[in-house]
């Protein structure tokens, strides 16, 4: 059995905004000419730990914000604190990377836990890609103008107006006069130009450390967590055991068994939830391919390039013959050519899922890799 388990999922976006920047984040492809629009890993990982948390109805961690004043009076920005505590399950399955305070003062306030080691780190064992189109001519990007009007009812929302340079107000007769002497108007209303949306299908992919997923190394040369952590820890259950990589600690049983049908849940059924959007798109899921091997879910949902002219164009492919296991939504079938959709693929497709990492903790094989 592989360790790894590999994910991609297959969206349809409609005229919408996913990730916020000059209207929609986007990058150049070379190979076609085009902007493409994107989600980062980022967004895409923040997303799936926020169905996560929501699934399992607990907090995210908390983040301490740290800020210096300097002697200017001015506001710095420091690095934020992560509690490198694997009890937060976004901690656990997100990893973390904290810095003891180097600045040779002695904060009062600094945690027991930052004064623990000089750094904390864990890899996130979930390895998240950008969403992007699944090929460059099956997605894009438009633009269109958009107002912020309230001119319907111009007495409930007043007007103020000053002269450039100046922070006075004019009043109500100088903006008459100033109005009629140079037959000008004042509406309710203000233009935002050139907002970008991006409509076509787009994929993602996951990759799923199963040995360390639920294993924290409790080795003190490359620190994942401080010694008082470990005893933390231990107290609450957490089992000692090893893996290729050393000595570690294993989220026990009775817990895992919580998260993982929510794990599950959360890689296939998460949205975005900090897009900022103007434009609300289902964004529904038209395809899942799951499989130990990277090659075959690559295979299982692809383009493939049918027109290689002045004119070129790609074709969607959703292929079950690739060795990935795969799963088809009802909604596929209006874009795709496919004979093999259902109403449960995706709550199948979560099952599946569960399944493959309860086994490999149940059976102890993350010890074996």
């Amino acid at each position: 059995m592989n360790p790894y388990i590999y994910l991609r999922a297959l969206k349809h976006a409609e005229h919408t905004v996913f990730c916020v920047e000059d209207g929609q984040k986007t990058y150049f492809d070379a190979q076609f000419n085009r902007y493409m629009a994107y989600s980062s890993g980022q967004q895409v990982k923040r997303s799936v730990l926020q169905t996560l948390t929501d699934n399992l109805n607990v907090p995210v961690a908390p983040i301490t914000f740290n800020y210096n004043i300097t002697s200017k009076g001015e506001i710095e920005n420091k690095e934020p604190w992560s509690p490198c505590d694997p009890t937060h399950i976004d901690q656990l399955l997100g990893g973390w990377m904290r810095a003891k305070n180097t600045s040779g003062k002695n904060i009062k306030n600094e945690s027991e836990e930052a004064k623990d080691n000089s750094v904390l780190k864990r890899r996130s064992p979930l390895s998240v890609s950008a969403m992007r189109p699944l090929h460059p001519l099956l997605a894009g990007v438009e633009k269109e103008n958009l107002t912020f009007d309230r001119s319907d009812r111009p007495d409930n929302h007043p007007v103020n107006v000053r002269m450039a340079g100046s922070d006075k107000l004019l009043s109500e007769e100088e903006i008459e006069d100033f109005l009629n002497t140079n037959n000008r108007t004042l509406p309710r209303r203000t233009w935002i130009p050139d907002n970008k949306r991006t409509s076509g299908f787009f994929v993602y992919d996951i990759a799923i450390d199963l040995r360390t997923l639920f294993c924290v190394s409790t080795n003190q040369h490359e620190a994942e967590i401080s010694k008082s952590m470990i005893g933390k820890l231990k107290s609450e259950g957490w089992e000692e055991s090893e893996n290729i990589f050393g000595k570690c600690l294993v989220l026990p049983k009775t817990e895992r068994d919580k998260v993982i049908p929510a794990l599950a849940d959360a890689l296939i059924n998460w949205r975005i939830t900090s897009n900022q959007s103007r434009t609300f798109s289902l964004m529904e899921t038209l395809a899942v391919a799951i499989s130990d091997n990277a090659n075959t879910i690559a295979s299982a949902i692809r383009a493939k390039l049918i027109d290689d002219g002045e004119n070129p164009q790609a074709k969607p492919i959703i292929d079950e013959n690739t060795g990935a296991k795969l799963f088809i939504t009802l909604p596929c079938a209006g874009y795709i050519m496919t004979e093999g959709e259902s109403s449960s693929a995706l709550t199948d497709a979560v099952q599946l899922l569960a399944g493959r990492i309860s086994e490999f903790y149940d059976k102890g094989l993350y010890k074996d890799f």
